[in-house]
């Protein structure tokens, strides 16, 4: 067999189909886009939803790509299996409505065993077909795949609920009973057992079929392919190797930890090559998934990044790395997968330092929760129990980032075992959760065969007019097309049309359509692109129109101009974000109003006020500038030698438009914007904001809104003014600090006399000491502010030595209840805790709280139950004594 490489093998599959009349089309980010029903993209087909429901037409319905992709649903067999990954790539060849079964098959014949492209031995080849898909074996068979070569499979049928489905076929290569993990006459030991001699490499699915709400399928009005291969196993078939960590894709990663580790070398122990194997696996999905806008955080693709760091981070410390080291691999990815992702490199610095800031955070947490698990160990020996329950499990797993098999290694240590089942019900809960968070979206829409058909030429005109003349082609009525509507809405399409169809952020226009005798006839609502690119005009009808008439189409030209404004701003926005913050700043989403404009963007941490100043200034600056806004439409690749800035969230064709404000801004854009930046007027920045891990948002407005909100803020500056008696607005920070000055020395002179108060009622408090059992407890009403009070009193307490437990309450200006109970340290000895106290007694004060064994403390908002929870507190010292 051939010696290639991992690039030279995803090149080889890119050009054979390119050959093939397909356009080959870059990774997407695995951040999906406009897909709620998705934490990451996790495949090839992902990517082609869009494609495959009919909502959108390619301009080539031949597609091929190699798709960067996540899943984690068992991160845990990562390392402890031969190829379960977090981040792989996977091969795909896309029809979309064009060629099917014979074509599929004998191009993936083709490619696999022809010595002009992957030159495999056809005796080496296995295929399984769904039983019923006699048509799929008829056409293997006329390629020349031996009929012994060919089974059966009853799971062979791709279907994922309502939605498109279809037969598969799933190609094999047999690697040699030397590779096998099991006997040569072991029942599994067959081209789709469980085994590891038959390594599927290649699967092809035939979408032929709606699968119906009422469980029936129905054929689709245009027939898909979806393939898949996973690029980590084709490399390791030709590379040779046990398992896809022993490729070029892993190996680096791997030689390159063991220099980080305290002499441990690959291959020499089973349990550090897990170890190995996991740090290689998590460090390639934690840089790229970075360098695609995530960023690590408690909550979705946030804590999935977080958790990936802190498992490889412990396994580092399994093979002795203690300090940060995940890092200095991100330059390693980035050298192995250049070929294809060049970006990696470019972004190395930036995933570096987000990375190895994640480390280090870790490394403080790792403290905690090493403690943790010891206290979890000696309380678990102490209560005379030999398993660790689960729920502290979860904890230390989702917390502190503890692997669960790590727990186990040190439970196991102690001769302990861990609880399994009550560990994986915390874990489903949890998912759970997050399933509900996100989107109950279908996974992928049912085809629109009446909108995927129409193919209807229509051009918009709206970059030179906002009024033109169009014949009307297509009546859409609740999926009907007619050829006349007297009222009531519908969906039209016109010969040419200047409105623009929401897009990039930028909304859609609205305006009327007139007839012949300048009649308005309908209001234009929304237009959005049909599957075919045409724009799709939402129209309420007033009278009478019909399809092959011309109507005049005019926008509403002042609404227009506001929004080209906005969509300008956004524009000097980008720039300027970047300016400031740094080049890591990438836009993650827009929105273009009349009124105001949002724009999302990646970065970590806050921004603060004088970095939003500045960026406000230099926007502003350049509509002072009075720079010309300018438009070039050309070829993709002049576009970026150009230096315009490309949206990874974008596909563009071949021809793309870029928009530039002087040399200071430059971007590819559909949208509509100002000739000048001066007709901008002026920029204001209403609010900052972050939205999610790594994703701040700014709103702002322009122009007249722009001189409204200043105007507003002016008003409430004078107003102010003249409730602090003073003549002039610019007095007023002065007037106000003056006045805060004031208010501090008040509250603290205040302050003051309620320590001095509480103080006073200490010495009353700490004479009623109460005796039960062999323990003291003092628990009392005081008159004191708030909590702060009652642990100063606890405090004096404690010094004092007045009584065993304390429990004190305070009803509190605002009609609330603060609730503090302690305990000495002998108290604590014994196993007495303040938290188990306060939580007994805070819900008859309609409350609850928690703390440590020595302190704890909690609210309430039913003063009435004081009395009741002070004689529950000295009921529950009983019932400590009589236990």
């Amino acid at each position: 067999m051939k010696k290639l490489s991992s690039a030279q093998i995803r090149q080889m599959y890119l050009d054979f189909f390119k050959s093939k009349g397909h356009d080959v089309l870059k990774s997407a980010p695995l951040v999906p886009q406009d897909d709620p029903t998705l934490l990451w993209i996790n495949s090839g087909v992902a990517t082609m939803k869009k494609y495959f429901d009919g909502s959108v037409v390619p301009k080539n319905h031949r597609l091929t790509s190699s798709q960067k992709s996540i899943r984690t649903n068992d991160i845990e067999n990562v390392g402890h299996t031969a190829r379960h990954h977090t981040l792989f790539e996977m091969l795909g060849n896309f029809s979309v409505g064009d060629y099917f079964k014979k074509e599929a098959i004998t191009w993936a014949w083709e490619l696999l065993t022809s010595p002009d492209w992957y030159g495999m031995d056809p005796e080496k080849l296995y295929i399984t077909v769904y039983p019923k898909d006699q048509d799929s074996k008829k056409i293997l068979e006329k390629v020349g795949v031996a009929p012994t070569h060919i089974f059966e499979a009853e799971d062979n049928f791709w279907d994922i609920g309502q939605g498109p489905s279809g037969p598969d076929s799933e190609i094999f290569y047999d690697r040699g009973q030397e590779m096998n993990n099991l006997a040569e006459d072991d029942p599994e030991s067959y081209p789709g057992g469980e085994n590891e001699r038959y390594l599927e490499i290649w699967n092809i699915v035939f979408s032929e079929f709606n699968h119906k709400p009422d469980n029936t399928y129905e054929p689709l009005p245009h027939k898909n392919i979806d393939t898949g291969m996973g690029l980590e196993r084709l490399v390791s078939v030709f590379q040779n190797a046990k398992t896809n960590f022993e490729t070029d894709l892993f190996m680096p990663l791997i030689q390159k930890t063991a220099d980080f580790s305290n002499g441990y070398q690959y291959g020499q122990d089973k349990a550090t090559d897990v170890s190995f194997k996991v740090i290689a696996d998590h460090i390639r999905a934690i840089t790229f998934a970075i360098g695609d806008g995530a960023l690590p955080s408690n909550d979705g693709r946030g804590y999935v990044i977080r958790r990936l760091i802190r498992r490889a981070v412990m396994h580092g410390r399994k093979l002795g790395i203690e300090n940060a080291f995940l890092y200095k691999l991100v330059p390693v990815v980035g050298e192995i997968m250049k070929s294809a992702y060049p970006e990696v490199l470019d972004q190395a610095d930036y995933i570096g330092k987000v990375v190895r800031d994640e480390e280090n955070r870790f490394n403080v947490t790792l403290k905690d929760g090493m403690e943790l698990m010891d206290n979890l160990i000696q309380a678990t020996k102490q209560n005379g129990q030999d398993t660790i329950a689960g729920k502290p499990v979860f904890k230390l797993y989702d917390t502190y980032g503890f692997p669960v098999e790590l727990t186990e290694e040190y439970a196991d240590d102690n001769g302990l075992k861990v609880d399994h089942a009550g560990f994986e019900k915390e874990m489903k809960a949890q998912k759970d959760r997050a399933r509900a968070a996100r989107s109950d979206a279908k996974s992928m829409g049912v085809q629109d065969a009446l909108l995927t058909d129409i193919k209807t030429p229509s051009e918009y005109v709206g970059y030179d007019t906002l009024a033109a003349a169009g014949v009307l082609k297509d009546i859409i009525v609740k999926d009907k097309i007619l050829d006349k509507i007297a009222d009531g809405r519908a969906r039209m399409i016109f010969s040419q049309t200047p409105f623009y169809a929401e897009m990039g952020g930028q909304v859609a226009d609205t305006g009327v359509i007139k007839d012949c005798l300048g009649n308005v006839v309908a209001e234009v609502t929304d237009v959005q692109h049909a599957p075919n690119g045409q724009n799709l005009h939402t129209v309420e009808v007033k009278s009478t129109m019909v399809s092959g008439e011309e109507y005049q189409l005019e926008v509403d030209v002042k609404r227009h101009n506001k929004i080209k404004k906005n969509h300008t701003a956004t524009h000097l926005l980008d720039q300027a974000l970047r300016d400031v913050l740094g080049e890591h700043a990438h836009q993650a989403g827009s929105l273009v109003e009349p009124t105001y404009l949002r724009f999302d963007f990646t970065n970590m941490g806050n921004v603060t006020p004088e970095q939003l100043t500045q960026v406000e200034q230099i926007v502003n600056e350049k509509i002072w500038a009075n720079i010309a806004v300018t438009t070039t439409v050309t070829d993709i690749e002049s576009a970026k030698k150009m230096g315009a800035i490309a949206l990874f969230s974008e596909k563009y064709g071949d021809v793309v438009r870029v928009v530039s404000a002087g040399d200071y801004s430059r971007e590819f854009c559909g949208g509509n914007h100002v000739d000048n930046t001066s007709e901008i007027g002026l920029f204001k920045i209403i609010s900052e904001s972050g939205i999610g891990a790594g994703t701040r948002r700014i709103e702002a407005v322009t122009a007249r809104e722009a001189f409204e909100y200043l105007e507003g803020q002016n008003n409430l500056l004078q107003t102010a003014a003249i409730d602090l008696k003073i003549a002039k607005t610019k007095d007023v920070p002065v007037k106000v600090e003056s006045l805060l000055e004031k208010v501090k020395q008040l509250e603290n002179k205040v302050q003051s006399l309620e320590d001095r108060f509480a103080s006073q009622q200490a010495a009353n408090v700490w004479g009623n000491v109460q005796i039960v059992g062999k323990h003291s407890i003092v628990a009392e009403q005081v008159n004191v502010s708030g909590m702060n009070q009652l642990r100063q009193l606890a405090d004096q307490w404690k010094a004092k030595k007045i009584s065993d437990v304390l429990i004190l309450a305070t009803q509190t200006d605002d009609g609330k209840v603060n609730l503090l109970t302690a305990m000495s340290t002998a108290c604590v000895k014994e196993g007495l805790k303040a938290g188990d106290l306060i939580k007994k007694i805070a819900p008859l004060v309609g409350g609850g709280g928690g703390g440590r064994p020595d302190l704890a403390q909690a609210g309430g908002k039913k003063p009435a139950g004081i009395s009741d929870a002070l004689k529950q507190g000295v009921q529950w010292l009983e019932n400590q004594e009589n236990n």
